[in-house]
């Protein structure tokens, strides 16, 4: 069972500044190719949490069968194994304004392959659900859980996402909040804030690949076929 929290004070929390710390680490990277897989991973967290999460399953950020996997203390290991279940997730997330995250004291590092991400993240989440899970929630509420989060973004040789671990780490930060009505954000309020700030990606070619002989066609660069995670 999940201790709900005393009222929290949502006015410390901006959309907005919710990948402030990508933002950081893209302006003093000079790599072409960590720059690249930096802007596609801002493109897809903008257009997460905006409601627009079709773009993101678009196939030159995407691979055609995704991989997904979660973590989180108290709840059941789960996947989203392919493009369905993935969307299915994200339709969900959308359609019932749980795809609001916030994020606080973020630490992000990028390589040819992979991004790391480690801090604070907060997501809306619908009390009903909360409390087909065990918790003690209202129904008919809007909660925000607050998680020490810890995740690897795995690209491949086309910077396109393969997929996602994501795990709770530790549960000092742990916190279950009940929102106010008007504290709750609705998916079409964050992406008239959210929009303004999602950039197109430039064009992949040649100079973006992680190894030196870039003759190849791109139809020869490993796709998700053999990239894939471990399943």
């Amino acid at each position: 069972m999940t201790q709900v929290d005393t009222p929290f004070d949502i006015s410390t929390l901006d959309i907005t500044q919710q990948n402030v710390a990508v933002e950081n680490v893209l302006a003093a990277t000079d790599n072409p190719r960590h720059r690249y897989l930096l802007q596609s991973y801002l493109r897809h967290r903008y257009l997460e949490s905006a409601g627009r999460w079709e773009e993101i399953l678009d196939p030159t950020m995407t691979v055609e069968h995704p991989y997904y996997r979660f973590s989180t203390l108290g709840r059941p290991r789960f996947v989203l194994d392919g493009r369905d279940q993935v969307a299915a997730v994200y339709s969900h997330w959308t359609a019932t304004n749980q795809c609001v995250f916030y994020v606080q004291g973020e630490t992000v590092a990028v390589g040819d392959h992979l991004i790391l991400g480690r801090g604070i993240g907060y997501q809306q989440t619908l009390g009903s659900e909360l409390a087909a899970a065990g918790v003690d929630a209202e129904a008919d509420a809007m909660y925000l859980t607050k998680s020490q989060i810890c995740m690897v973004w795995s690209y491949d040789d086309r910077c396109r996402l393969i997929g996602e671990d994501i795990w709770e780490f530790d549960d000092a930060e742990k916190g279950l909040f009940q929102l106010e009505p008007a504290d709750v954000l609705t998916a079409e309020q964050a992406r008239t804030l959210l929009d303004p700030l999602i950039k197109p990606l430039p064009a992949f070619d040649h100079s973006l690949l992680p190894f030196e002989d870039s003759s190849l066609p791109l139809s020869m660069v490993r796709s998700s076929e053999d990239s894939s995670l471990p399943q």
